[in-house]
């Protein structure tokens, strides 16, 4: 009897003993459960429900702060920008915005140049920072990031400021031009004067207004909606016609040659305009009695080949600094040189447009005091390669002897005389079809059937 009773009371004790064990167990549990870990802080369950999947579709960068300032959810794009650093937010006066909001739960807003991570260069980033209350205890920071913003707002604003001062210049002088008129009436030899200066002021006005419509529509519209392959034989000739007066009035020797019968594929007017602005440069900033030459030919490339137009001129040469500059629009290497030939510092960036929107480039070659060389490079037409290929595979006897010159020159007046310049009017060169170096040639002009940036003419 003894017996039995110690071992039920022995039982009794071991059954105590294990509830409070358990109980025991079950409180540590409970308190381990409750105290925030390190990875915790920075864990989704302390979002409210349907933020996370909100921050993740936003273009802002989001950072949610607990109430000891520690990173709770941060996106990508926060991290990228530099505002979260070892978990904690590094801004300063973003944290401080934070800490306000969560005293008093006002929403607020503030824009902030940050310095830029990485460059070195003191660049600052511009961004818009927005801090608003989430819930009891976060904080939610939005970061917009302003910098392209910026930079395209100054864009337009300096355009706008560009456009407004070469808009006042020509219509400030008709306006006094036209007063000076009114007080010359009785005298018409002033009157007459006073006229032509008027039509000068006029022409500059006309030609920026439509040089600014070309640019527009190179800018907007998608020049291969209505593409077409064109050559660059007409092309060519088209610019030399085009510039054949102001070279004749300098006695301006104008030389084309190259590979014939190359074409690209694009807008025919938004590529005669480019190649006609870089000749047109060539000869307005080319001393008298010097050459501009014109060549075109085809290069090899990985993705497909290129036709490549270069325009050397003798002229005034562009310094280093202004190289980095000359395709900006209204930006003028010589605004003195721009206002007597009446240029509107449109020319270039126009050509840069047209040569991107080809799915091409253009770049340039210069020394002071030895002259220029502008390189247009374009894809060729695709139905001119395969022509070629087929040309190759199946040879025309009549054709054995090679392409004879830029054909396209046959029909320019006064352009092939053989004995040289006469009476002051430029002309182009027919060249035969004989591989000659334009360094190591006489001047004359078979040098530029191979011309080629970077190439000075002798």
């Amino acid at each position: 009897m003894d017996v039995n009773a110690a071992v039920a009371a022995a039982a009794a004790i071991a059954g105590v003993l294990t509830g409070v064990i358990a109980m025991l167990a079950f409180r540590w549990s409970e308190r381990d459960q409750a105290r925030p870990t390190r990875t915790s802080l920075h864990t989704d369950p302390m979002l409210p429900p349907g933020v996370d999947t909100v921050l993740s579709v936003l273009r802002s960068s989001a950072v949610v702060l607990d109430e000891a300032d520690a990173v709770v959810k941060a996106s990508s794009a926060a991290y990228a920008l530099g505002l979260v650093r070892g978990g904690k937010l590094a801004v300063e006066p973003m944290l401080k915005m934070a800490r306000d909001t969560r005293r008093d739960g006002e929403i607020r807003q503030v824009e902030l140049d940050l310095p830029r991570r990485g460059t070195g260069r003191g660049e600052a980033l511009a961004v818009s920072a927005r801090v608003a209350p989430l819930g009891s205890r976060l904080v939610l920071l939005l970061v917009e990031d302003l910098t392209e913003a910026r930079r395209i707002e100054a864009v337009r604003r300096d355009f706008v400021a560009n456009v407004s001062h070469e808009l006042k210049t020509p219509v400030g002088a008709l306006s006094l031009l036209s007063e000076a008129v009114m007080d010359a009436s009785d005298d018409p030899e002033a009157v007459e004067r006073f006229a032509g200066r008027m039509q000068i002021e006029a022409t500059r006005l006309t030609n920026l207004v439509q040089e600014l419509i070309d640019l527009s529509r190179v800018q907007n519209d998608d020049p291969l909606e209505d593409a077409e392959p064109v050559g660059i034989d007409e092309l060519v000739a088209e610019a030399v016609d085009r510039c054949r007066h102001q070279a004749g009035t300098k006695q301006i020797t104008m030389a084309a040659g190259g590979t014939a019968d190359l074409r690209v594929w694009g807008n025919r007017g938004q590529l005669a305009a480019a190649l006609g602005n870089l000749v047109e440069n060539a000869v307005n900033y080319s001393p008298a009695r010097t050459r501009v030459g014109i060549a075109a030919h085809r290069v090899n490339a990985p993705g497909g080949d290129l036709i490549e137009i270069a325009v050397t001129d003798q002229g005034i040469g562009i310094s280093d600094k202004d190289k980095e500059r000359i395709f900006e629009r209204f930006y003028r290497v010589d605004p003195a040189r721009s206002r007597q030939t009446g240029g509107t510092g449109l020319g270039l960036a126009i050509v840069k447009h047209v040569a991107a929107s080809h799915g091409g480039e253009v770049t340039v070659w210069s020394a002071e005091g030895q002259g220029s060389t502008f390189t247009l490079r374009l894809p060729e037409a695709a139905a001119a390669a395969r022509d070629r290929d087929r040309a190759h595979q199946h040879p025309d006897p009549d054709e054995t002897d090679g392409p004879h010159g830029l054909d396209g020159f046959d029909d320019l007046d006064d352009l092939n005389e053989e004995d040289g310049q006469t009476g002051g009017t430029p002309h182009t060169a027919h060249t035969p079809h004989t591989p000659t170096s334009s360094r190591a040639s006489s001047p004359d002009s078979t040098a530029y059937h191979t011309l080629s940036a970077p190439e000075v003419l002798p």
